[in-house]
């Protein structure tokens, strides 16, 4: 049996990063959560090994350095960054990227962009 599709999904992960439209926005950080879903070329591991997959707690490790490492201005410059990021593996077509930001007003849960992107697209 083989799979025809996978997909590899990192679900709410928050982390602190400095993202705003103004300079007093990003002068504090702020709290994200973030969801990526990855549509992925199937291929059955045949070793049982992680170098054969695409490395879920390593491409964590990249995002939380991404969002780290730098200042964003818009919620939507950051997901075209995560995404890219998501296709340095080339297993890796589609990404979809949904980032939130949980503290910015009083009256809601989070705020948000969601964006999906296509290999060769960015």
């Amino acid at each position: 049996m083989r799979a025809t599709r996978q997909r590899i999904v990192i679900n709410d992960l928050t982390i602190a990063c400095r993202i705003g439209v103004t300079d007093k926005e990003r002068a504090n950080l702020q709290r994200l959560r973030i969801n990526l879903t990855l549509d992925i070329q199937p291929a059955p591991p045949r070793l049982d090994r992680i170098s054969e997959v695409v490395d879920y707690g390593a491409l964590a490790s990249k995002v939380r350095d991404v969002c780290t490492e730098a200042e964003f201005r818009l919620l939507e410059t950051l997901a075209g960054r995560l995404a890219a990021t998501c296709f340095e593996d080339h297993r890796v077509e589609r990404v979809c990227v949904r980032i939130e930001k949980l503290d910015r007003y009083p009256d809601m849960a989070a705020i948000g962009s969601e964006m999906t992107y296509e290999r060769g697209e960015i």
